[in-house]
């Protein structure tokens, strides 16, 4: 099995159980017609990242300053919304990637305005590969399952929420350990998290950035082809972008302002409730829409929200931007992304959420 890293955070921080491989480089297109063919699955393959150019990190900083104080508030909530439901102990377990700058937050959180130590693990959750089951197995030789609680940043059509439940009732067979496939986030844009500090479409800051903000580390790979079966899923380690890496800067912005929110809210939070099979409603409603609207044959090539936007114009072959509004504030990176790459963006201020992104189709 291979052995637990911490990528660029503090060992204390995170342990990563995934395990550190090269990997060749598949362009996007390429990806793309891998993909789409049912050659490859997408977690088989990556596009190597490259540093973000300079104006593009200068909207890494001016979201930091536009959602740092909403993120740290939904944080402390979060944090709440923990305690309240883990009486017997608290195991974090966040879905890399995009779970695990939360995971770490959430930790420092727990431990400065809680009193209460955790561990956090960050392991890989696939579609249709499902979660790394040797993760879990590793983390229950020190933790009661009880205790475990999955975190990521926020849900887009609940298709994770849905892979964590299937992939715990396997694990409950294979293994005759009963895990709660409850999933902790931020923002739950589709209804389909069992927590959440809100269900607002916000632009969580971290969400702009790949592997410099999630401690150098790459999106998970799984191929059963190369992996022996005592492995955990894989990942590209970004050493080369150590010089550029904000993933500790992050997570010392993000405690100042959970500092501050925390002085001007001594007495606690206030937890906001939303109706969940509204949102699910809402979530499928659009999905039927654009379906029919853009001729889209797979759900999974829509996209919803700033987050699933994002890493859709980041890392996939988009075909359109949909845009809530132009001119806000939280979508300029998407703007510049998309016109970036020639990318057509449309305007429908009817838009449940603020951005959705559609992957282009390749006709093969």
């Amino acid at each position: 099995m291979s052995d637990p890293f911490s990528g660029s955070y503090t060992a204390d921080d995170v342990q990563f159980l995934l395990k550190p491989i090269t990997l060749q480089d598949t362009p996007i297109q390429l990806k793309e017609a891998l993909i789409q063919s049912g050659k490859k699955h997408y977690s088989q393959l990556l596009t190597h990242e490259s540093l973000p150019p300079e104006h593009y990190l200068s909207l890494f900083y001016q979201a930091m300053d536009l959602n740092r104080q909403r993120m740290a508030q939904h944080l402390l909530i979060l944090a709440q919304r923990i305690l309240a439901t883990r009486p017997q102990g608290i195991t974090l377990v966040s879905l890399a990637r995009a779970g695990t700058p939360v995971g770490v937050l959430l930790k420092h959180v727990l431990k400065r305005y809680f009193n209460t130590q955790v561990h956090h693990y960050s392991i890989s959750i696939l579609r249709d590969v499902g979660i790394d089951q040797n993760a879990l197995r590793h983390i229950l030789q020190n933790h009661q399952p009880e205790s475990l609680v999955f975190v990521d940043g926020w849900t887009g059509k609940g298709v994770i929420a849905r892979q964590l439940a299937t992939s715990l009732q396997d694990f409950a067979v294979s293994d005759a350990v009963t895990i709660a496939a409850e999933l902790y986030v931020l923002a739950d844009l589709s209804g389909s998290a069992t927590y959440a500090a809100t269900s607002e479409d916000y632009l969580i800051p971290s969400c702009i950035l790949n592997s410099t903000v999630s401690g150098l580390v790459s999106r998970s790979v799984y191929d059963p082809a190369s992996a022996e079966p005592s492995d955990f899923h894989a990942c590209v380690y970004y050493r080369e972008f150590e010089q550029h890496d904000l993933s500790r800067y992050f997570i010392d912005r993000m405690l100042i302002a959970v500092e501050s929110i925390w002085q001007e809210n001594q007495d606690g939070l206030a937890i906001g409730s939303y109706d969940r099979l509204q949102l699910q409603g809402i979530s499928q409603a659009l999905l039927h829409w654009i379906s029919e609207c853009y001729g889209i044959s797979q759900y999974n090539y829509v996209k919803p929200g700033i987050g699933e936007a994002t890493r859709v114009l980041l890392r996939r072959e988009a075909r359109l931007l949909l845009l809530q509004d132009l001119d806000c504030a939280s979508t300029r990176h998407l703007r510049y992304l998309a016109e970036s790459r020639s990318i057509a963006i449309e305007v429908f201020p009817d838009l449940p959420y603020k951005a959705v992104a559609l992957i282009k189709e390749m006709h093969l």
